[in-house]
């Protein structure tokens, strides 16, 4: 999973990007409006946690909701991410006006990361039309408990090959191109390349043998999971 955060509290910020990372998402930071339409533009991303009250670079202030300018720009331009929003003083006014302009849920500071990371993973299974459990073959998704197995024994995986087996299976039997792979499985800080990725792939193939099911490689179009024929 791919995570833009939207956070000008530098302390803040590094709580949560530790948090998501130590969790095995890939986060790409911004702290202001102008950083965060710029990398909203520019990558895909699974989910955006976007502070409502954020600082314009070219002033030294900001009024309160700031941060609603990238989010109105976000879904004028049709782009349906879903957004988390995060709001210093849990006012109403703010969480109607996150809503309103677009945002899929909301969350008051101060929080609990784990309840942070429960809606992030609740807001993506959402708007892929995921659910917690699914199976292909004799393989199992547990999502919550982010664990898979083959035939009841868990399926122990880097975490790197973790991450591409989840996206094959969100939702399973999704045709996914190298790049859009790419873009989901890398940050700014780590990209994935394509021989990484073909690496990867191998490595995978071999581990599922036996399990039910396979990744097929279509040419020109990239890959999918499927079962075994």
């Amino acid at each position: 999973m791919r995570i833009l955060l939207v956070e000008d509290d530098v302390v803040l910020r590094d709580v949560m990007l530790r948090s998501f990372r130590s969790a095995g998402y890939r986060v790409d930071q911004a702290g202001s409006v102008e950083e965060a339409e710029y990398l909203w533009r520019v990558q895909l991303f699974d989910v955006v946690v976007l502070d409502l009250n954020l600082p314009h670079t070219s002033q030294p202030t900001s009024g309160l909701g700031s941060g609603l300018t990238a989010l109105r720009n976000a879904r004028a331009r049709d782009d349906r991410t879903p957004v988390l929003i995060l709001t210093a003083r849990n006012r109403t006014d703010e969480r109607v006006a996150g809503l309103k302009a677009g945002a899929d849920d909301y969350l008051g500071k101060p929080f609990e990361l784990a309840e942070l990371e429960a809606r992030i993973e609740a807001l993506v299974r959402r708007a892929r039309g995921t659910l917690d459990q699914v199976q292909l073959g004799d393989l199992m998704l547990d999502r919550l408990a982010r664990r898979f197995s083959v035939g009841g024994v868990p399926l122990d995986l880097p975490a790197r090959e973790f991450e591409v087996l989840w996206e094959l299976m969100t939702p399973a039997g999704r045709v996914l191109s190298k790049r859009e792979m790419a873009a989901k499985l890398s940050d700014l800080e780590d990209m994935l390349t394509d021989n990484a990725l073909e690496a990867f792939i191998s490595r995978l193939r071999r581990k599922l043998g036996g399990s039910g099911v396979a990744i097929r490689t279509l040419r020109g179009l990239g890959y999918v999971l499927e079962k075994a024929g």
